[in-house]
């Protein structure tokens, strides 16, 4: 007997299967399978499927399960198979359909239009027989489907007790039967571990009572034996599935280049439109054409036309167009595309590569032999808007984004399994602190480097049956989601050539991945949203509506001294790129002083080339001599102080010393940077005997090569260093000119993080701009600028929401508010209610109505019912409201200081008013640290600090020795701070909750968390 599988549902189908791939097909070889068939309910992991089979040499049928939709809202099941290239086509539309329904059902009346080319075949399941009870439904549904087989299976050789009516049914209309056996998992044994992943799936416990009932125990791979055993007395029906399998020949289509085309309605061709929109744009930009300019332009337009790329490039410039036209804030440009004049002169990139010395080569060359890539990004919080745009003008049909798998990770498939088996909290949380996400590659590694993991999984059966089922499913995909770049644009409706379904904003989403994409041969294009270019543009609105200018960032001046400054004192808060503790330590060592500087840094500062950063800042900074190991490569790295730094060098060396085209320079580059020992050799002698014949000597060439093979893997590209380093530049050029508003912008992109906010209100505070409390008369939503000083924004308040800014904002223009009485009766009693005026008070936004905030708390209950009143309708209930006199304040004590900066953190996240601490700082001579400084200090610091003693716990240890924990906290934040015995002992009486104290200690993390081991405590 022929063996093959016909009905395997992979793990790519989102825990509805658990079969892994590197698993299966192993198998299947061993067992000699010769046909296996894919039923997945949509066509998730087809691909991969397909060609790990053939890899392993057994044939893959391409498949697909679907729930039929038959007259009287009766369904059934059916697998659908590819009989041929027609089919697979279909295929695709049978899948894309079902998902794009509301309900994902198909309906019969559409299975005709789409039958050609497919086999299909009617398992008889319980659900399937209550559907088909009778010839004549039978008899519809092979009408619909042309070639149907009736399928009857024997999970573990139990025979359906309706086989013999069933059997008489596809006697009575001729439809061949055929053996069935699906599959969701490979071992019997794990049926149990199927069971853990649809409880996942659907979201119950294992010890639900109402949990759904689903008998999935013979879901398993049988061996031929048993296969044979099960249908013994039916042995044409096995012959019958292996015969269908067989005759199924549809092959993945091969992966051309599907590049959409750009309308135009004046006949002209693109490649002249193409080259009529460079010139004029190049005009624009740089004004004179040059002679180097009207070369590389042309040079590189007949690359771009010979490949067939200028389509591409019209479409995005195109886009590109439409963000400028509606004010959305584009990047200057992102990876290699940054080196080509074309996007440059169309306005997709803003960097001149001939002024940089990039190279259109990195980007695009004859040997390329994958598509394209310009990756753009938009300020993040309109780039829907963009892809919104395209979709319109090429038609939804068109364009789609990409889906993307989130899958099993070690510690998700740890709680997830967890949760199933109902383990207590505490069991959950005890099983994430062992688990340390990206310090291990597998949960079986985990379990390995953790004893009291493995003591705990070994005291009960039931956390080894946890284990077992986690380690089983880990890797497996969980949920699809949309891919945070990834749009695709296709010439032909996407259905021919990729499955879809329903994504977000009313755009498509394809069912496979980015890879998979890629290799149908569709035009992928990554829209990205940078926060940091919302930043720039939260930045340049509000200068703009405040000082009645325009702002044009590409007129900034690259030689600005207040910038480089910044850079130079490594005051790099909020600027891209520059902010973390290392890179500010590079630009501190370095002491950048041109633009050049700032992206030979960006490029410098990755793991590998940063080795060389000091000798960078010696040479720069004139402490070394620059050094060459050839003088021939002086004018290519003199730039970067005779380091290789940039992939471009490498191709520039290439061609000097070796004579190499930059189209070969590139593969050389790419060759040389696989690591492969046979290619490495190969290339050195190629680049050699080059050299030589270019009149370079032997010796010098080959340790030239060897210098290429170091950097080659290190190499950062230019063109992207420097597009993204003026990103960098002009924000921190508008944190040196024009402080206030970046950092009321910035305050505005950190809301909803506490450490972060308090982090730059320190930086706020010491550079002297002042921060005004929020207000409801004067604060927008979002923070502004407000003279000199910085005003809060109510958006920052918790509790705050957006439409109740938008109510408070339209109560307010239309009168003055003298009390809080006022304002509730102004905005209604709808919305003047404890969960949003008491974080309105707690955060000061009323302290302008000159009462005290225990006050204003004391009296909300009053005017929210002086907020009913005077909404109410009842003429009779206004005129008593008239008579009586007008409300008043509750009274209550002034509010303690403590409390109200316990308020202000809990509505705010920060401390707004000056803590106690903060003053007492100012009066010493002697400097103390920062809590927040402290917690960034080396490991096993000593640090002095001055705070406020808060929440002291006093305990003993296992010896009886009396010892105390407590919170030390100052205006920048809070330390756990613990007292041993030996020190309790003589500072014991300086414990004393809410005094201001000096305390001396070590910095120590444990846990993930910082604490301060006590030294000395003084009262101050």
């Amino acid at each position: 007997m022929t063996l093959v599988y016909p009905q395997i549902v992979t793990g790519a189908d989102l825990l509805r299967g658990i079969i892994k791939l590197d698993e299966l097909a192993p198998l299947l070889k061993r067992r000699g399978a010769r046909a296996v068939g894919i039923v997945n309910s949509k066509m998730y992991g087809v691909r991969s499927f397909t060609k790990v089979m053939k890899k392993y040499d057994i044939h893959a049928v391409i498949g697909l399960s679907i729930t039929l939709e038959l007259p009287d809202e009766r369904e059934v099941l059916l697998y659908v198979y590819a009989k041929d290239d027609s089919g697979y086509k279909n295929l695709l539309k049978i899948s894309s359909a079902s998902s794009i329904r509301n309900q994902e059902t198909f309906p019969l009346k559409w299975l005709q239009a789409y039958s050609a080319g497919c086999v299909f075949v009617c398992p008889m399941t319980d659900a399937s027989w209550d559907g088909l009870r009778n010839s004549e439904t039978v008899k519809l549904l092979q009408d619909a489907c042309q070639t149907i087989f009736i399928g009857i299976s024997r999970p573990g050789g139990q025979v359906h007790s309706e086989e013999q009516v069933i059997t008489a049914i596809a006697k009575e209309i001729g439809a061949p039967i055929c053996a069935v056996q699906e599959a969701r998992y490979i071992h019997r044994e794990e049926a149990f571990t199927y069971e853990i992943a649809t409880a996942i799936r659907l979201g119950y416990k294992l010890n639900e009572p109402t949990r759904p009932k689903m008998d999935f125990t013979h879901a398993y791979l049988p061996d031929a034996q048993t296969f044979a055993q099960w249908f013994a007395d039916c042995p044409q029906w096995l012959e019958n599935m292996q015969d269908l399998l067989l005759a199924c020949n549809a092959e993945l289509p091969p992966g051309e280049k599907l590049m959409p085309t750009f309308p135009i309605e004046n006949g002209m061709s693109t490649v002249d439109l193409l080259k009529r929109n460079c010139e004029k744009g190049l005009k624009k930009r740089i004004g004179h054409l040059r002679e180097q300019y009207v070369v590389r332009l042309q040079k590189e337009l007949d690359v771009i036309g010979s490949m067939g790329y200028a389509d591409y490039f019209l479409i995005v410039e195109d886009f590109m167009r439409f963000a400028r036209e509606h004010g959305i804030l584009t990047g200057p440009g992102r990876g290699s595309s940054a080196g080509s004049l074309v996007a440059f002169s169309l306005g997709i990139t803003d960097v001149d590569p001939l002024q940089y010395g990039l190279i259109f080569e990195r980007f695009l060359n004859p040997g390329r032999i994958t598509m394209p890539d310009i990756d753009i990004d938009f300020a993040d919080n309109r780039r829907s808007e963009v892809i919104a745009y395209v979709a319109k003008k090429y038609g939804k049909a068109h364009v789609a984004q990409i889906i993307t798998f989130g899958t099993l990770s070690t510690k998700a498939v740890a709680r997830n399994v967890a949760r199933v088996f109902d383990f207590s909290s505490e069991e959950m949380s005890f099983i994430s602190k062992q688990i340390q996400e990206g310090q291990t590659k597998s949960l079986e590694e985990a379990v390995q480097q953790s004893k009291p993991l493995q003591d705990w999984i070994a005291m009960d059966e039931i956390r080894n049956k946890w284990y077992e089922a986690a380690v089983k499913l880990e890797g497996l995909p969980r949920n699809a989601s949309t891919h945070a770049a990834g749009v695709i644009l296709s010439p032909v409706a996407l259905v021919e050539t990729v499955p879809v379904q329903n994504g977000g904003d009313e755009l498509y989403l394809t069912q496979w991945a980015m890879g998979d994409v890629e290799e149908a041969g569709l035009l992928k294009m990554d829209f990205l949203g940078l926060r940091n270019l919302t930043l720039m543009d939260r930045i340049k609105s509000m200068i703009e509506h405040d000082k009645s200018i325009t702002m044009d960032f590409q007129k900034i001046p690259l030689t600005d001294r207040r910038t480089f400054d910044l850079f130079k004192a490594g005051d790099t808060t909020g600027v891209f790129q520059f902010e973390s503790a290392g890179m500010r330590d590079a630009l501190r060592l370095i002491r950048p002083e041109t633009f050049s500087d700032l992206y030979a840094i960006n490029a410098l500062y990755r793991p590998g080339p940063m080795d060389n950063i000091p000798l960078y800042s010696k040479r720069k900074n004139e402490c070394q001599p620059i050094e060459y190991v050839h003088p021939q490569l002086k004018p290519i790295l003199e730039e970067t102080k005779g380091i290789i730094v940039y992939q471009e060098q490498i191709m520039q060396i290439a061609v000097h010393v070796a004579g190499f085209t930059f189209a070969e320079a590139d593969l050389l580059r790419r060759a040389v940077s696989k690591k492969n020992r046979d290619v490495l050799e190969k290339e050195k002698a190629h680049f050699v005997e080059s050299a030589v014949a270019n009149g370079f000597p032997k010796q010098p060439a080959t340790i030239i090569y060897e210098l290429i093979v170091k950097f080659a893997d290190y190499g950062f590209p230019k063109s992207h260093a420097v597009a993204y380093s003026l990103i960098s530049y002009q924000l921190a050029f508008l944190k040196a000119n024009e402080p206030t508003y970046f950092y009321a912008a910035l305050l505005s992109m950190v809301a909803g993080s506490p450490e972060k906010t308090t982090e730059i209100m320190q930086e706020i505070r010491k550079k002297g701009i002042h921060v005004l409390p929020p207000s409801v008369t004067r604060s927008k939503y979002l923070h502004i600028v407000e003279g000199q000083s910085i005003r809060i924004g109510l958006g920052a308040i918790k509790g705050i929401s957006f439409a109740f800014y938008q109510q408070l904002k339209t109560a307010r223009t239309a009168q003055k508010w003298d009390s809080m009485f006022d304002f509730a009766a102004a905005i209604g009693g709808q919305h003047f209610t404890d969960k949003t005026i008491q974080p309105l008070i707690k955060a000061g936004a009323l302290d302008e109505f000159h009462e005290n905030r225990a006050v204003l708390l004391a009296s909300v209950e009053a005017a929210k019912n002086h907020a009913m009143f005077i909404g109410a309708e009842d003429d009779l209930l206004h005129e008593v409201m008239n008579a009586v006199a007008k409300p008043k304040y509750s009274p209550a004590g002034k509010m303690p200081r403590l409390a109200l900066l316990e308020y202000e953190r809990e509505v705010l996240g920060f401390y707004l008013s000056e803590h106690p601490a903060t003053e007492m700082k100012k009066r010493l001579k002697h400097h103390v640290l920062d809590i927040v400084d402290a917690q960034t200090s080396g490991k096993r610091s000593v640090v002095n600090l001055l705070g406020m003693i808060m929440e002291v716990k006093r305990i003993r240890t296992k010896k009886g020795e009396a010892m105390a924990f407590f919170t030390l906290q100052d205006e920048t934040g809070e330390v756990s701070c613990t007292l041993f015995p030996k020190q309790y002992a003589s500072l014991n009486v300086h414990l004393q909750e809410l005094i201001i104290v000096q305390a001396k200690g070590t910095v120590e993390k444990r846990n993930g968390q910082h604490q301060l081991i006590i030294q000395d405590i003084s009262p101050i």
